[in-house]
């Protein structure tokens, strides 16, 4: 399998050994069929397109030349909008998603008091698909918030965002914007968040004042007076749609409307599986299923080790580091 991250100017090409890992217990959801899909893409395809496309994958050659285990090249941007706390805009092939988060001072949860908040937002610009104009994207933005939620929920350690238990904690706001859409929009949705939570600084509490049983903190007024989130830990989403008797990594517009099925999979850097997705109408025998899975868990690892690597590389460059970003 080849991963390929294209991180601003230069190209690296990242080539990985499939790892054998044990999976983990994970929750399982479902959506609807594959109406939403073609829907969103408005692309419609006679029978003689759907046969060719689904000998291809029975064939392992697919129309764009690349394995049924492959991914297209994905590019990749980091700290480009400079009034948020955090940001990534990440490009797969087609679909361009931007993510950024903010943070802000907030009270914790009774039930979670020594936690802090984390809510994502997915917001579909009409500009990506004309499917999309009006409210025509609001279920697939709700679908995208709700399972990016629940994939990082296991995983998130939100005890790191808490201040003072009981009192105050870290809130932060990952708002996803999907500025094209070319296909798979959960994996690069997935991987373009898991960059942004990544590229997230937290501003540093200076002093704290107490006045009977409120406190008030004293934030520290350098910008560059911040530290750095931990989230290299997250899962990505690996989507494995069925075309005829097989299964395909990365699917494209056309390969999901000539799919029976989508199965996504959250995969942490580790291989475990902590959510399961199944979009469209049609059905997976349990063999099949597992397979599919486990199939996704190998992905996802490399997905994970590709993207991990990438950010350290631009950890390790953001002091001389030129900035090409469309918001700057």
């Amino acid at each position: 399998m080849l991963v390929v991250f294209k991180h601003l100017k230069p190209q690296r090409a990242v080539f990985f050994s499939i790892l054998a890992l044990p999976l983990q217990i994970f929750r399982l959801s479902f959506s609807g069929g594959n109406q939403l899909v073609q829907s969103m893409s408005l692309v419609s395809l006679n029978e003689a397109e759907k046969v060719y496309i689904i000998h291809g994958v029975e064939e392992n050659f697919r129309c764009d030349g690349r394995s049924r285990q492959d991914y297209r090249p994905l590019e990749l941007e980091m700290d480009i909008v400079s009034n948020a706390n955090g940001s990534a805009r990440l490009r797969l092939a087609n679909s361009d998603i931007l993510v950024c988060v903010k943070v802000e001072i907030d009270t914790p949860l009774p039930e979670a008091p020594k936690d802090g908040k984390v809510e994502y937002f997915v917001d579909c610009s009409a500009n990506a698909t004309p499917a999309f104009e009006g409210r025509g994207g609001e279920h697939l933005a709700a679908e995208l918030s709700r399972f990016l939620s629940l994939a990082h929920g296991p995983v998130f350690n939100l005890s790191k965002l808490c201040i003072v238990p009981g009192q105050s904690c870290w809130k932060l706001f990952v708002d996803v914007l999907i500025l094209e859409c070319g296909g798979n929009l959960f994996d690069a949705v997935s991987l373009a968040a898991k960059a942004a939570l990544c590229n997230t600084s937290l501003p540093n509490i200076v002093g704290t004042y107490e006045d009977g049983q409120n406190i008030d903190l004293q934030i520290s007024d350098d910008p560059f007076d911040t530290k750095a989130l931990d989230a290299s830990d997250l899962p990505v989403l690996v989507s494995m749609c069925k075309i005829g008797n097989s299964y395909v990594a990365d699917p494209t517009i056309e390969e999901e409307i000539c799919g029976a099925g989508c199965i996504v999979v959250s995969v942490t850097p580790k291989g475990n599986v902590t959510a399961v997705l199944k979009k469209g109408a049609g059905s997976f025998m349990p063999d099949t299923l597992n397979e599919i899975i486990m199939s996704g868990s190998h992905i996802g690892i490399l997905l994970n080790k590709a993207l991990n690597e990438t950010l350290i590389q631009d950890m390790s460059s953001n002091v001389c580091k030129q900035q090409y970003g469309f918001l700057k």
